[in-house]
């Protein structure tokens, strides 16, 4: 898979301190890719760098094949989108006037609104006024700006973090369709299940390093026990091995109908996060 994202060796310095350090990724052409760590650990930086707000320190960053200072130009500015925790909307205008005020500035078509609320669940609220929603509203309105133009690359940072988890699963199933038709999102967050529903791969980031790279299920099982809990209908819950030793014991309990459930064993992102860094995801 070709890259739309190369990192090498990516360092970033605020004031003698280290944002980010040694930094190494690829994000490959549709494909959602999650940047997971806590607050402070490097995301917001390093989403500042891809898309050419920051310059590196040292390293390299390229997104298109191009380096990231190129990313200003109109041309690239197209092809991307980007939501971050900066408004800009127009808080006298409505959602809907706001909206096309996007459109009339990337040339897109006004039915693209419509389509763009109805991904967030906001159709039906487009002649409010800005200032009159509230925060999750309001960040559901930045998401629906950001997805107009249908980028080739969309940069998400915590996109769902001020949601409940209706609207939250509802914009979950508007970014699997926008990536099915062909766009590479790369979501940062601290929240590990929607890591989980939604990334191809995930990158794991502690203190402006990136600790482990891989599939949730290729990191789950990795540090996985290799067990399998067995729940009987008599209430019980027995821990068996996934080995061949215990598989006489296993169809002992199916062939006598005592088996209620039976599920394995594999800790979480979150889990696998807190064995590593040490660190609560907070």
């Amino acid at each position: 898979m070709d890259s739309i994202i190369t990192v090498s060796s990516l360092v970033k310095v605020f004031a003698n301190q280290k944002a980010l350090e040694d930094v190494n990724f690829n994000v490959g052409h549709g494909e959602i890719f999650g940047f997971l760590g806590p607050s402070g650990s490097g995301k917001t930086t390093t989403i500042k760098i891809l898309t050419g707000q920051l310059h590196p320190t040292d390293g390299k960053a390229e997104v298109f094949g191009v380096p990231t200072s190129a990313l200003n130009s109109p041309y690239y500015r197209k092809k991307f989108g980007v939501l971050t925790d900066n408004s800009g909307l127009y808080e006298r205008l409505s959602i809907f006037d706001n909206l096309k005020l996007y459109c009339d500035l990337y040339d897109v078509p006004v039915r693209r609104i419509d389509e763009a609320l109805d991904m967030v669940n906001l159709k039906a609220e487009q002649k409010k006024i800005v200032s009159k929603l509230s925060k999750g509203m309001l960040q559901r309105v930045l998401l629906a700006r950001t997805l107009l133009h249908e980028p080739d690359l969309l940069f998400l940072d915590e996109p769902t973090a001020a949601l409940d988890p209706a609207n939250s699963q509802h914009i979950h199933e508007g970014l699997r369709q926008l990536n099915a038709k062909g766009t590479t999102i790369f979501l940062t967050t601290h929240d590990m299940q929607e890591a989980e529903d939604l990334c191809d791969r995930v990158a794991l980031l502690n203190k402006g390093r990136v600790q482990l790279l891989d599939q949730p299920k290729a990191l789950r099982r990795q540090f996985s026990d290799a067990t399998v809990t067995v729940e009987l209908r008599d209430g019980r819950a027995i821990i068996l091995s996934t080995g061949p030793e215990a598989a006489e014991t296993m169809h002992t309990h199916m062939v006598n109908n005592e088996v209620a459930a039976i599920y394995t064993n594999e800790p979480t992102l979150g889990d696998i996060f807190v064995e590593v860094t040490g660190r609560e995801l907070i």
